[in-house]
């Protein structure tokens, strides 16, 4: 493990980022170039002191998992992650596991959406990336622990920063539609990536902790997510009934969400309003 070049690497990554660039509110009065450190850690899942530790070169060994959120939050590539694996004495994740790379195309492309809520998932199902604008429609992403952004884990098993679900409203008949859809896009994921270790370790969780899961995992059938439409119970704005678009990142196997509306209607001049008022102050109610 070389210490000192991983700090210099760390700290490098952060400096090149803005809030925007990872779906946080800037804030006043910033002091600092890039992310703070209090930013890096809420987004991938770990202490400020343990990010403050391995920034001085003198923090411990970190795991794989580790390695993959802090890649994953500061938005390395395929070459820069391979380094940080590297320089951290770990291999990198192998050929034939699930990306959680967030590529700059797919970032820039998010970059203008500023108008509609957008988030990237991976195959797993985990929630990469987002926007302002999602975390204003849905709830402030960076504030649920790094392990439980997946809308799988969100949808069985809840999280402990949501409760037992999101602010998604639906019918018995539509959340059985959907969840069906879950389970068969987690199979069809399975079978794609056999060799990816967290892939199967999230599995196996929801099958020992959700009977509902399991039923439907024992019930077979593979599929893919495909667009259609939601309802959102925002606290101030209320009920909005949104278009949910699933774009196929293919180079990477990412689905990139976007919530939209007809121009013109009801639900567009919430989107608009949200855009003024929702994302000042971002946090899960």
């Amino acid at each position: 493990m070389d210490r000192a070049e991983l700090a210099h690497v760390l700290r490098r990554a952060r400096g090149r980022l803005s809030p925007q660039d990872v779906g946080l509110a800037a804030g006043e009065r910033r002091r600092v170039a890039g992310l703070r450190r209090e930013e890096v850690a809420l987004l991938a899942g770990v202490s400020v002191d343990y990010v403050v530790r391995l920034e001085q070169g003198r923090g411990p060994q970190p795991s794989a998992q580790v390695l993959r959120s802090l890649a994953r939050a500061l938005r390395l590539d395929d070459d820069e992650r391979a380094e940080l694996f590297h320089l951290a004495g770990s291999a990198p994740p192998l050929p034939g596991t699930v990306d959680d790379v967030v590529r700059p195309s797919v970032q820039r492309l998010m970059d203008r959406l500023v108008d509609l809520p957008v988030m990237l998932l991976s195959a797993r199902g985990d929630v990469l990336a987002w926007n302002a604008m999602a975390s204003a429609l849905l709830g402030d992403w960076s504030a649920v622990p790094e392990r439980e952004r997946n809308i799988n884990r969100i949808r069985f098993l809840g999280t402990s920063r949501y409760g037992n679900g999101s602010r998604v409203a639906m019918t018995p008949q539509e959340r059985d539609e959907t969840s069906v859809q879950s389970v068969a896009a987690l199979r069809a994921a399975t079978a794609r990536y056999p060799k990816d270790a967290p892939l199967a370790a999230l599995v196996d969780e929801l099958r020992q902790q959700s009977a509902e899961f399991e039923r439907l995992w024992q019930a077979g059938g593979a599929s893919t997510w495909r667009s259609h439409r939601k309802t959102i119970e925002h606290p101030t704005l209320g009920p909005l009934t949104l278009d949910c678009d699933s774009l196929h990142v293919p180079a990477s196997d990412q689905a990139l969400i976007v919530y939209s509306a007809a121009a013109g209607s009801p639900e567009a001049e919430a989107l608009a309003l949200l855009r003024v008022i929702g994302t000042q102050s971002l946090v899960v109610s």
